[in-house]
């Protein structure tokens, strides 16, 4: 449940942890290489501290969800010593009204949120990529500014926008706040994928007699499927994690998840076990959404003659 940049630190430390990984495996010898084994020998210091460096900053990262995790089932109050097991913090989240209520106001506004803004986003990619390139050039750097703004500056122009048209915060602003921010990542995952394809697949299809509606159901969307629920999990983790934005542009009886640990007049271990079962959902949606790829490309080589 941490701020926007939680997200943008997560990725940033993959992309470290594989490029760390990419240098150890190119630093790795080879026997056939015919170099001295003292010169073998000083290769191992380097591989070391890479490999030591990638498990500070994955503990750095992974430590604090497992402590969150191992706390919200504490027998006491103390954040710091653990008293015994219990399912008492679960118990006090499910008969917490106003928490359950800012869990579904949460989830709802992330999951329209998500469906419009993948929707727009795609739709709004795949007529970038058959843009002019100067037009395309200018939209998406256009579409850079709301990733690389502040969240206060978005928040704020976002609510001085819906002031100036008359409308009023709440369910609505709060929901199309989410959108507008979404989107440009959405675009962001698309894009890539759209110029690795061949235009000519696209093309064969309407001069086959596809209406251009079918050729971009049947041919161009499958192909570039796997960049929408990219897209589609970005933005709805976004969502999910927002504060700013939602704070500036909901109104007082609203309130999402970050919202609400932020109003909190007193903290408590029921915002541990809320934040864990966030945590085991969110994994297991990562489980499945890796794991089906993989069932098909199986299931797609047992037809195989």
């Amino acid at each position: 449940m941490g701020a926007n940049a939680s997200n943008k630190r997560l990725a940033g430390v993959t992309m470290i942890a594989k490029s760390e990984l990419d240098l150890a495996k190119s630093k790795r010898p080879e026997d056939s290489s015919g170099e001295p084994m003292r010169k073998k020998s000083g290769k191992l210091l380097p591989r070391v501290l890479s490999s030591s460096y990638l498990v500070l900053i994955l503990l750095f990262v992974y430590l604090p969800i497992v402590y969150l995790v191992l706390f919200s089932f504490n027998a006491g109050k103390s954040q710091t010593n653990f008293t015994g097991f219990s399912l008492r913090w679960y118990e006090s989240m499910f008969k917490d009204r106003t928490m359950l209520e800012s869990i579904y106001v949460t989830l709802i506004v992330a999951v329209i949120s998500t469906a419009v803004s993948t929707v727009l986003g795609t739709v709004a990619a795949i007529g970038l990529s058959k843009a002019k390139r100067l037009i395309r050039s200018i939209v998406l750097e256009v579409n850079n500014l709301p990733v690389l703004n502040p969240d206060i500056v978005t928040a704020i122009g976002l609510m001085l926008l819906f002031m100036s048209i008359k409308l009023q915060g709440g369910m609505l602003t709060l929901i199309l706040s989410h959108i507008s921010f979404c989107i440009p990542y959405v675009i962001l995952s698309v894009m890539p994928k759209l110029r690795q394809l061949d235009d000519n697949v696209a093309e064969a299809a309407l001069d086959l007699g596809a209406t251009p509606f079918k050729a971009l159901t049947r041919v161009i969307i499958p192909q570039i499927s796997p960049a929408i629920l990219t897209g589609a999990l970005i933005a709805f983790s976004m969502s999910l994690d927002d504060f700013v934005v939602s704070y500036f542009n909901a109104s007082a009886g609203i309130n999402n998840i970050s919202m609400y640990v932020y109003s909190m007049k007193r903290y408590n271990l029921s915002v541990n076990a809320m934040a864990s079962l966030i945590v085991v959902a969110v994994t297991l949606i990562l489980i499945v959404v890796n794991l089906v790829p993989v069932i098909k490309d199986k299931k797609a080589q047992k037809e195989e003659p």
